[in-house]
Parts: C-alpha cells; sequence; structure tokens
C-alpha cells in the first residue's frame, strides 16, 4: 500500500508530542554527602555524562574540582558555560553566571556547592536561588550539598565539631527536591581518601584529621546524612501512598502516637513516648479526642498542663473529633502510617474494663499495621 502524503496526517511521533504534558517547572536532583570527599561532585558529573550520552543537552553551570584529577577529567567530558567576572571592591571574582545559563537554555545544568553564597553584584544573592530560577525556567538541575549546610542542622554540627557554618541552605529549599541521593562511603574510607591526599593537599590533610574529619564527628554528620535521606524517602512514599490509596503498612520512618485524656496520667504517658521516639529517633505525636468531662476545672487544668509538656517534649499536638474515640483515634494512625501507638490502661474490673477492652479490640481491628504500647495506670 502506498504511504500517504497528506501533510495533515500525524506520524508515531507527532502524536507523541502532542499526548505530553507540558514540563511545569524543571526537575531538581540533589546529591547529598555529609563531608567533603564522599564523591557528591563525581556522582552528580557521572549522571550528567549518562543523560548527555541518552541523548539530553546537559551543560555544567558551576563545578569546583578542588584539584581532584578524576572530578576535572569528567568535567572535561560536559560542555561548561562560561564564569561572569564579579567586581568586589576592586577585585575580580569568578562565579556562575546564571543568565548565561538561561539563555543557553539547556534540558540540564549541573550546578555544584548549593549552599554557596554568590559575590556581592550577583543577579542573586544564594546559588540556591540561582537553581530556583533556572526550576522555574523548566530546566532540569542536578546539585550536592553537604549536611552541615542544611539550615536545621547547622548547630547541631557546630557543637558537634566546633565550627561554625557560616553558608546555610533553609530545609525547604531541600524538600523542593524531587529527588535526593546520597554520596555514602564509610569513615574509615573517608579517612584512607584523605591520608592519600585525593581530598585536600598535604598542607592541610593532618589539621583536618584533627578537627573536622575526626573519626566521631564522621560517624555522626553520616548519621545526620542518612536520617535526612530517610525523611526524604519517606515524604515520596508518603506522596505516592496517598496518590495510590495503598494500605498504611507503606511505611519508612517511625512515628510515635500517645493516645491521651483529661487524667492526671497523661503527662507519664506523654514522657514515655518521648523516650521511645528519642530511641527510634521518631516524630512524636500527641493525640486528643475532647470529650464532655474535659470542661470540667480540674480536667481541663491538667489537660492543659499535658499539652504543654508535649509541646515542651517537640510533640505535634493533634486534636480529634469523633464520637468514637477508637476508631477515630485509629483512621488519623492509618492516614498518617503511625508506626508505634501508646495507650493507656486505668479501667481494671467491672464494666469500665468490659468497656475498655471493646475499644481496644475495635482500634486493633481498625489499625492492625501499627505496634500497640498498653501501659497500665493508676484508674482516674
Amino acid at each position: 500500500m502506498a504511504e500517504s502524503s497528506d501533510p495533515t496526517r500525524k506520524s508515531p511521533e507527532d502524536w507523541l508530542l502532542a499526548s505530553s504534558p507540558e514540563k511545569e517547572r524543571g526537575r531538581f536532583k540533589l546529591f547529598l554527602g555529609y563531608a567533603p570527599g564522599v564523591g557528591k561532585t563525581f556522582s552528580m558529573l557521572s549522571e550528567g555524562i549518562r543523560r548527555h550520552s541518552r541523548g539530553e543537552d546537559v551543560v555544567i553551570g558551576i563545578v569546583e574540582t578542588h584539584g581532584r584529577a578524576g572530578t576535572a577529567d569528567l568535567a572535561a567530558r560536559l560542555e561548561q558555560i562560561h564564569r561572569q567576572s564579579v567586581d568586589y571592591k576592586g577585585t575580580l571574582f569568578s562565579e556562575m553566571d546564571v543568565d548565561a545559563i538561561l539563555a543557553r537554555a539547556p534540558q540540564v545544568a549541573l550546578i555544584d556547592e548549593l549552599a554557596h553564597t554568590n559575590i556581592e553584584g550577583s543577579r542573586l544573592t544564594k546559588r540556591y536561588e540561582d537553581v530556583l530560577l533556572l526550576l522555574e525556567n523548566k530546566i532540569d538541575v542536578l546539585s550536592t550539598i553537604n549536611i552541615q549546610h542544611v539550615e536545621s542542622l547547622a548547630p547541631r554540627v557546630q557543637a558537634l565539631t566546633g565550627i561554625s557554618v557560616r553558608e546555610q541552605v533553609p530545609d525547604w529549599v531541600l524538600d523542593r527536591a524531587d529527588e535526593i541521593v546520597i554520596s555514602d562511603v564509610t569513615p574509615e574510607a573517608l579517612v584512607t581518601r584523605m591520608r592519600r591526599g585525593d581530598i585536600y593537599p598535604p598542607d592541610r590533610i593532618e589539621r583536618s584529621l584533627a578537627n573536622f574529619f575526626r573519626r566521631g564527628n564522621l560517624i555522626a554528620l553520616r548519621e545526620m546524612a542518612l536520617q535526612r535521606v530517610t525523611r526524604a524517602v519517606d515524604r515520596t512514599l508518603n506522596d505516592y501512598v496517598k496518590r495510590k490509596r495503598l494500605g498504611s503498612h507503606w511505611t519508612v520512618a517511625e512515628k510515635v502516637a500517645v493516645c491521651i485524656s483529661s487524667n492526671r496520667q497523661a503527662r507519664d504517658l506523654i514522657a514515655r513516648g518521648a523516650r521511645l521516639a528519642e530511641a527510634l529517633d521518631a516524630e512524636l505525636y500527641v493525640l486528643h479526642v475532647p470529650r464532655e468531662r474535659d470542661d470540667v476545672d480540674e480536667r481541663r487544668r491538667t489537660l492543659e498542663a499535658s499539652l504543654q509538656l508535649a509541646v515542651n517534649l517537640g510533640a505535634e499536638i493533634v486534636t480529634l473529633h469523633g464520637k468514637d474515640t477508637a476508631r477515630t483515634t485509629a483512621a488519623y494512625i492509618n492516614t498518617n502510617r503511625i508506626t508505634q501507638a501508646i495507650v493507656g490502661r486505668s479501667a481494671t474490673h467491672g464494666l469500665r474494663s468490659y468497656l475498655y477492652f471493646l475499644a481496644l479490640q475495635r482500634f486493633m481491628a481498625e489499625a492492625p499495621h501499627v505496634d500497640l504500647h498498653i501501659v497500665t495506670q493508676e484508674i482516674a
């Protein structure tokens, strides 16, 4: 059969392009490490080269090789956008040229050291602001950051290492990332790299090993990085679970919920929940379903004191509403994928005991995937 010459007829490629939704923003992929030398920039460049080999238009916005031969060899395999010179108080500084990247309009831009502060006179103050601008212009960005530059963790890092971290990235910027990948090696392997001269020049090695690169520091920093990635994975999984309406057993990070009433034993439950959350490095929630008896002055004051303790311990306070406390609480636990629940046992005899165990059975039937901790208390 002769092939049609009708110019209005669409090819399969035309149909594919027409059916693809227009891209609203660029995708943001972040390579996270716990210290210099773990391989963030190397991993970022390796992915850029792979994507270029598949036909994507990839450029280097800026990469700092720090004199590392392997990093420089990889960077040489990709097109690099020329840097701009910025005059600051009579001295010329070399900075990434975000306007040149926008004009070039690649599919993918590689931008090292997300926490960098631009020299005064640059278009934007922070490099992460440059990244956000590129994303808004539908350019995918691959970038790198070390855990000590995450704003909420900087005080912990300073207390741990004694080093003040000036350049910081707000946590919400990391939350904007579509994907976070950890570049990880063991502290022992990192120290070996340092001693070989793979990270810093010889004159900086011993000083670094005696300060920031102490083994205890590296272990703690690595733990922080792993926790951050776990949080990102769990957030991604949470979005997926909600979108696909999957079961509450789909979870990664631990979450502890303490179910309280307005009795005086609630403080003990909250304290126990806080200890469990700390041990599991989990988020802490305190759940309360209001009842008419809470309006009694003494109970109201007791509840307020309990909730204040929860706030002091860093818990998220959640007030639920429903006639059936067990089912209302179980519904929240399922929806928010709580992994550990703590409840008090105060009704120990007679009808109250029967009603308590009936409610407990309803709770377990509604939330079968939660680990339930039942704490015996005095009757209140």
